[in-house]
């Protein structure tokens, strides 16, 4: 279902493979989630926690009719979403990611097809890199629990990539060079919704102001096809 009410340049947004909404979520609630997630602190990656959608509230929250809302509308029907990660980078947990693609999905159990793989297992969940249908029906909502500068390691976008379909690393590397990115800089409340096939890619943060997302994935779909379901993670 097509939702109405947005912008020309928020429907813009989706056909270049990304969009920012401003305001989506107050910053009482953004607080709320940051001190929610901080016993999550000890035990969680250097880079911030995986599978958070087993946390009731971050559920409650992933089926929020706001985020619900941007997701279908770049989805264009029902959504459900399927995993949940926070990243939290500052001076002291700082790391870059290069250009790249998200292309790693969580199945409920493994199968044989050429289309799927590498496969691998973390936390006890299957993984499986995607093929390109797979991945258009996903959109990803991220989440801005602080500000998104340009001091502290905003993603970048490369605008309409996502329609190449899955690329290799040394076709989005080649591909990165010849293009020019975007900052994505969202206040804090804000949503940036992206596609995972869209190539993006953020640099180290330059000042101490905290840069934590909770990014949260959407299809359109739990059942893919026959016998090929997302785990919820």
């Amino acid at each position: 279902m097509l939702l109405l009410g947005h912008s020309l340049k928020h429907w813009q947004g989706i056909m270049v493979g990304y969009s920012i909404k401003k305001n989506i979520l107050s910053i009482k609630e953004c607080d709320e989630i940051k001190n929610l997630l901080q016993p999550i602190k000890a035990k969680r990656k250097r880079a911030g926690a995986r599978h958070l959608m087993s946390n009731l509230k971050i559920a409650t929250l992933a089926n929020d009719l706001r985020l619900i809302e941007i997701a279908a509308n770049h989805l264009g029907k029902d959504v459900y979403p399927f995993r949940a990660t926070l990243f939290d980078k500052s001076i002291q947990t700082n790391w870059l990611v290069t250009w790249h693609q998200d292309t790693a999905l969580p199945l409920e159990s493994a199968f044989d097809s050429s289309e799927w793989g590498p496969w691998s297992k973390k936390a006890a969940i299957t993984y499986a890199h995607a093929p390109t249908w797979a991945l258009s029906r996903i959109v990803a909502l991220r989440i801005h629990l602080d500000d998104s500068t340009s001091d502290n390691g905003p993603l970048k976008v490369i605008p309409k990539s996502h329609i190449l379909g899955v690329l290799t690393d040394k076709e989005v590397f080649n591909y990165a060079k010849t293009q020019e990115s975007v900052e994505c800089l969202v206040p804090k409340g804000g949503v940036l919704a992206m596609r995972p096939l869209i190539i993006h890619s953020s640099s180290k943060a330059q000042s101490d102001k905290p840069r934590k997302v909770l990014h949260i994935e959407y299809s359109d779909s739990l059942e893919l096809k026959p016998g090929i379901k997302l785990a919820i993670a």
